[in-house]
């Protein structure tokens, strides 16, 4: 368990006595715990401003795009949850997402000058899905695919931003064939120690990465533009321990790019200041922190970082009709973000 966990844990359980007037105890994988709602109470969890009654309502949104919520959604600590307070409320007027194009011109990518369309679980469509782009075919937005928690269109929809959002995380969790087991019945790897030599595994895919095996096509994007040096530095696939998520993102992102359809991609990560764990966790593949993920990558597609924090900060700055000064009460209140 990280620091930031641990307050948490604390945080939200205090939050919850003094804002929520559901007392039972909610369940999270066999597990009663003060800081998680019953899972039909889960909307208590949200900024009242997109729950059902709400005229932005992020559960008509699900259901209208067939998005599967995150199954920990009623945990107060939820990473899923923390990104709709945040990002969702911003999509329902022009000033919120002026707000939003301005910090992430400053952000993420000078390059961008408007946004268009705000996204949950993004997915593109038809050869840019990822069931067609990555050979993810067994999944769905929100569930066994890559859907990134963000998916932001700027500049007139000629641009794409792909946000993963982190809050208490301590990694961007293990590739899931390095496994010795797998729930959906599929071939085992039969050799996990190919991981341990990353530029062959880059040079050799379908030979040397088990995700190839199972039909995953993640090599296929970043083998032309990865930096074979800086990748033969590591002791393993980036990939195999604690950067899945990021190199699932950083292949979806490139091959996005390089279809063609957008003038800019950006891979972007948007975590908590005070988690020290995520850059710990890469550090144990000698990538020296989530900024250094990038450097692995001379593609199309860019890389970003940016603070929940930092967001915060920006709306508080530049909200210079109170327009958003509910919602700063709340986030600030609800994650200690003040």
């Amino acid at each position: 368990m990280t620091p930031l966990d641990r307050s948490m844990e604390a945080h939200q359980t205090e939050w919850r006595a003094a804002n929520i007037t559901v007392k039972e105890l909610g369940y999270q994988n066999g597990v009663k715990r003060s800081w998680i709602l019953p899972s039909d109470s889960w909307e208590e969890g949200l900024w009242q401003q997109i729950r059902s009654e709400s005229e932005n309502s992020l559960p008509a949104y699900l259901e209208k795009n067939q998005i599967q919520k995150h199954t920990g959604a009623h945990n107060l600590k939820s990473s899923w949850t923390l990104c709709a307070n945040l990002y969702f409320p911003f999509r329902a007027t022009a000033d919120g997402r002026s707000i939003f194009a301005s910090f992430l011109k400053r952000h993420v990518d000078s390059h961008i000058e408007s946004l268009e369309g705000i996204e949950l679980e993004y997915a593109d469509e038809g050869k840019l899905h990822p069931s067609r782009l990555l050979g993810e075919t067994r999944g769905s937005r929100g569930s066994n695919q890559t859907s990134p928690d963000l998916g932001l269109l700027v500049n007139g929809g000629k641009g794409l931003i792909l946000v993963e959002s982190k809050f208490t995380e301590h990694s961007f969790y293990d590739c899931s064939a390095i496994k010795k087991t797998d729930r959906h019945g599929r071939i085992v790897n039969p050799d996990p120690g190919r991981c341990d030599y990353p530029a062959g595994v880059a040079r050799d895919p379908d030979n040397q990465c088990h995700q190839a095996t199972w039909g995953r096509t993640y090599w296929d994007h970043l083998s032309p533009v990865v930096d074979l040096d800086a990748l033969a530095s590591l002791p393993r696939c980036p990939a195999a321990r604690s950067g899945y998520q990021l190199f699932r993102q950083q292949a979806l992102s490139e091959g996005i790019a390089q279809s063609g359809n957008y003038d800019l991609v950006v891979s972007a990560v948007a975590v908590d200041e005070r988690n020290e764990s995520l850059d710990a966790a890469l550090r144990r593949s000698k990538i020296d922190g989530i900024r250094q993920w990038g450097a692995l990558f001379r593609g199309r597609a860019r890389f970003a970082v940016f603070t929940h924090q930092q967001w915060v900060a920006w709306v508080t700055e530049h909200d210079t009709q109170s327009q958003w000064r509910d919602w700063l009460l709340y986030v600030q209140s609800r994650y200690d973000l003040a």
